[in-house]
């Protein structure tokens, strides 16, 4: 019996607006909501929203056999809650069903994987919190941004509580390998990896209505008749692609959707079923160790890092934004965080590279700007600003374990208020009940603000102090010696 794993992406990016070097100092809002809302709402009508609802179709009809596996980054369902969000109960509709499972990602979609594991973490756990508000599930599959791996992320996700990550199966990393097993990461040995079958995804997602592709036109028996030509050994086929690609990337007049509607039906009567990245990684054991020394992922032909990190444009750009993280993880300011996390997603970078080879025109297609350098000028501009904003509230000169003391000082005295605050309420509360006759004294008295507020330190000394045993210690009488004063919470000198 033969699995065939479905995982969709849906991934938008917050883009920027034309932001000159004269805005600097003077406009702290950085993006193009015209751009934004007129983008994310043509392709949810055109994908998102026509694709779920085929999606519920098929897990409906098959009586829930049909399973799918989708990621959606933090800035994408952003904007879906802003301006469509009836693409977003409808994924929760999918949630709903039991056969569809929700993925973990970066919550920016970012590169902090490679930049920052600090920041790697926070945005992870940050992402996984949004999707249990909105869908109810935990994810315990991981998959990068843009499928970016190699062993060192892999240690750090299972680090982070995943049973398994999912990756492209690029041809330089397996050799003769086949992508349809399940490996386990060199990095991590008891993670288990799923690997992205690159020929059969790319079918569906860049070839389904290309004329002049030898296979055309494919048909949904054709396909599946495909995956059942494979090796009995080979037992998950894993099919990544974006949920764009239906309705978007390939039109709704290419047939895409009567093709998805079909594989059930064929799949079924060639004894091959759907599965979920969990269920794939539950019922099947890995073959193999897979090591992954460099970063790879499933953009451009290289299947490596170059579409983000290519060119010294945008090196200069990443390295700029990651060289203030440590600051910028100090910060309260829930606009600065929102921004911070906006400005880390990787499209930015993408749009800045200099690729000239058959798929350069892959960043152009997706690109708001007229050139990478435009690209560079004005995302520079806007990390200006954001630099400039964050230095005002932590300035340079100051250590990061100043910083880290001044706050924690701060928050304490936050903290001291607030248990102030409600003494003085309980005070108030007794004063009325005393006034009606009701107040009741307390036979120990709660302890106070003042007490709670006590550092740390002081409380563990006055603790020892104390017998250990349950009773009360009687001490022995002395004589009368000379009285010396001691602190509070201390016990006296003998």
């Amino acid at each position: 019996m033969k699995a065939i794993c479905f995982y969709f992406q849906i991934h938008q990016p917050f883009r920027l607006k034309t932001y000159r070097f004269f805005d600097i100092g003077n406009d702290h809002y950085y993006y193009d909501d015209f751009a934004n809302d007129e983008i994310i709402t043509r392709i949810a009508r055109r994908s998102y929203i026509p694709a779920c609802e085929m999606l519920l179709e098929m897990i409906k009809n098959t009586g829930g056999k049909f399973k799918v596996a989708l990621s959606v980054s933090g800035t994408a369902l952003d904007q879906l809650e802003q301006y469509v969000p009836e693409c977003v109960d409808l994924l929760k509709e999918l949630a709903a069903t039991g056969s569809v499972e929700f993925l973990s990602e970066t919550y920016a979609h970012s590169l902090a994987s490679l930049m920052d594991p600090g920041d790697f973490e926070y945005q992870v756990k940050f992402h996984d919190e949004l999707i249990e508000r909105h869908f109810g599930q935990k994810p315990t599959v991981f998959r990068n941004t843009e499928l970016i791996y190699n062993d060192e992320i892999a240690a750090m996700v299972k680090a982070m509580g995943f049973k398994a990550v999912i990756t492209d199966g690029a041809k330089h990393i397996l050799g003769w390998k086949s992508p349809n097993y399940v490996y386990s990461a060199a990095g991590a040995p008891k993670l288990k990896v799923l690997l992205k079958n690159d020929r059969m995804s790319d079918d569906i997602a860049f070839r389904f209505s290309n004329y002049d592709w030898e296979s055309y036109p494919l048909t949904a028996d054709k396909y599946i008749d495909w995956i059942a030509a494979l090796p009995r050994e080979e037992q998950v086929v894993n099919l990544f692609m974006n949920l764009e690609t239906l309705g978007e990337m390939q039109p709704r007049e290419s047939g895409i959707f009567e093709f998805m509607k079909a594989l059930p039906q064929f799949a079924a009567e060639r004894d091959i079923v759907f599965w979920t990245p969990s269920e794939v990684v539950t019922k099947l054991k890995p073959v193999d160790v897979l090591s992954v020394t460099h970063p790879i992922s499933w953009a451009d032909e290289a299947r490596d890092t170059s579409a983000w990190l290519g060119n010294l444009l945008q090196q200069e750009a990443v390295n700029k934004l990651y060289s203030i993280t440590e600051r910028v993880r100090l910060c309260g300011d829930k606009r600065l965080l929102q921004d911070w996390n906006y400005l880390q997603t990787s499209d930015h970078f993408f749009y800045m590279s200099t690729k000239h080879s058959s798929d350069g025109s892959v960043h152009a297609h997706f690109s708001p700007y007229d050139s990478p350098y435009t690209a560079f000028t004005n995302y520079m501009n806007v990390l200006s600003d954001f630099m400039a904003r964050v230095e005002a509230q932590y300035p340079a000169e100051i250590e990061n374990e100043e910083l880290n003391a001044l706050l924690l000082t701060i928050r304490n005295q936050e903290h001291e208020i607030e248990l102030l605050k409600r003494e003085i309420e309980m005070m108030r509360n007794n004063i009325v009940k005393a006034q009606t006759g009701d107040f009741v004294p307390d036979e120990q008295p709660a302890e106070s603000a003042a007490e709670v507020a006590k550092p740390a330190a002081k409380r563990v000394r006055a603790k020892k102090a104390e017998p250990e045993t349950g009773t009360k210690a009687v001490a022995p009488k002395k004589a009368p010696t000379k009285k010396t004063s001691t602190k509070k919470g201390e016990p006296k000198k003998k």
